[in-house]
């Protein structure tokens, strides 16, 4: 990899604090440890595409004016698209330019504009070239937004935000943003403007300084329109909307420790949106249930003082497996009361059992199969992340266990065994496309909002 300082500090877990690494499988969350304030201190199929063939595309959306995934293989495993000079650096810094010289600027200007702005700060890792600039280019960007004079410079002007505050976070910028955001969400005529700015405001949410009652209060917003199926934005039964709230409840759900007030009524209208007619609808509610269920519980810690004897023996979940190293589990607070009734729910889906769905395509149901099998098991099991394989391994005789790993380059294994942590590379993907690689290694943003550590895997593994 290009930086081996940091995939040596990597593999050694020296990047992170033992406070830190202690809180690996729950992120922390409380304002002070929000990606923003770090920063500070140290200075649409989006869901069913993990399901999908990595032929899928986003149609003739580029990666700047769309908020959805492509696969996995597709986005990360491969470097990436770098202008092989230092011409970037001129070039944004004549964009910046222009993007503040609005008096006398064109529609069509301010469209090609943000598009080449948001291009190269995906592709490259720019905070120094946009510090001391960022609350200019924010106001010049929400104005385009409140102003909606045409779709695709809205649109542009939503990415073009959400990336400048991955690049540079701000604790002053949610207060600014929320309210232009909101009402783009609810007053704009155009669904591709809903789903845009519902995207930024769950960026903005993340990265802009939100006190922990702001995020809840922005994900009881999301709720609403997910419970709705749209119609509190005005955007009744159009899926794109209700995927990218469910998307971005869950995105910022990982960043507050304890759901337990609000899980319950979480998982009933996530159960409700399994029944959707929409597989992309299902899939993001179905990941959001995994989530929920994953914090619910915690790993019982011998060495913290933790004891089994001091909790209930029903809130004891032990691994059916017996797989060396997996902790017993601690129900911290249950996640909701009608788990029988919501695993025949998902085992069903599991089997395309699902009469809600009409004309599903091939891709789709694969997805729901896929998606549905893991969703069950990790309902279930909380010890199991996305994509864990019951089957057994001959040689071992055990499962083979959480298979989600994605590629760094050439040499670099990420494994995605939680729930919190495919939740987070997604949302990350939504922005950064195929940036990813370059701002993890180099974005100390992204490598706080997914603090996974990389091995070496030179023999294809």
């Amino acid at each position: 990899m290009r930086d081996l300082r940091k995939q040596a500090l990597l593999e050694s877990g020296k990047t992170m604090s033992r406070k830190a690494r202690s809180r690996q499988s729950t992120p922390a969350s409380s304002r002070l440890n929000t990606p923003a304030s770090s920063r500070a201190a140290s200075r649409t199929r989006g869901a069913n595409s993990r399901g999908g063939s990595d032929e899928e595309g986003d149609g003739d959306q580029s990666d700047e004016t769309s908020f959805s995934v492509g696969s996995i293989d597709e986005i990360l495993n491969g470097d990436g698209a770098e202008p092989a000079t230092d011409a970037w650096r001129a070039e944004l810094a004549d964009r910046i330019q222009e993007i503040f010289a609005r008096k006398g600027s064109t529609i069509q200007g301010r469209e090609k504009c943000y598009k080449t702005y948001a291009h190269l700060l995906m592709a490259q890792y720019a905070e120094e070239e946009i510090r001391g600039k960022e609350d200019e280019l924010i106001a010049a960007l929400l104005k385009s937004i409140k102003e909606e004079r045409s779709e695709l410079e809205t649109v542009l002007a939503t990415k073009a935000l959400a990336i400048t505050l991955i690049t540079s976070p701000s604790d002053a910028i949610f207060e600014t943003a929320v309210a232009p955001l909101r009402r783009a969400i609810t007053h704009s005529e155009l669904i591709s403007t809903k789903t845009s700015a519902i995207h930024a405001l769950g960026i903005c949410t993340f990265y802009g300084g939100a006190s922990e009652n702001e995020i809840l209060e922005t994900m009881d917003y999301f709720l609403e329109i997910i419970t709705s199926d749209g119609h509190t934005i005005s955007a009744s039964d159009e899926p794109k909307p209700v995927v990218a709230a469910l998307e971005e409840w869950g995105f910022l759900c990982t960043l507050v420790d304890d759901m337990s007030a609000q899980s319950e009524d979480a998982v009933e209208a996530f159960a409700e949106q399994l029944l959707s007619s929409y597989a992309a609808v299902q899939i993001a509610a179905g990941e959001n249930i995994a989530l929920l269920y994953e914090k619910s519980f915690k790993a019982l810690d011998i060495e913290g003082g933790d004891s089994p004897g001091d909790y209930p023996s029903s809130d004891i979940l032990s691994d059916p497996d017996e797989t060396p190293g997996v902790p017993k589990l601690i129900r911290i607070y249950p996640a909701y009361r009608r788990t029988d009734k919501l695993l025949h729910t998902l085992t069903s889906l599991s089997r395309n059992n699902n009469s809600s769905v009409h004309h599903i395509s091939k891709t789709d149901r694969k997805a729901l199969k896929t998606n549905f099998s893991e969703i069950a098991n990790s309902v279930s099991f909380p010890h199991r992340g996305p994509k864990y394989s019951n089957a057994i391994d001959d040689e071992s005789g055990k499962r083979y266990g959480s298979r989600m790993t994605v590629r760094i380059h050439k040499d670099g294994v990420m494994r995605i065994d939680r729930w919190w942590k495919l939740t987070r590379l997604q949302g990350l993907r939504r922005i950064l496309q195929g940036g990813f690689v370059g701002h993890y290694e180099n974005n100390e943003v992204v490598f706080d909002t997914l603090p996974i550590m990389i091995t070496n895997d030179r023999n294809g593994a």
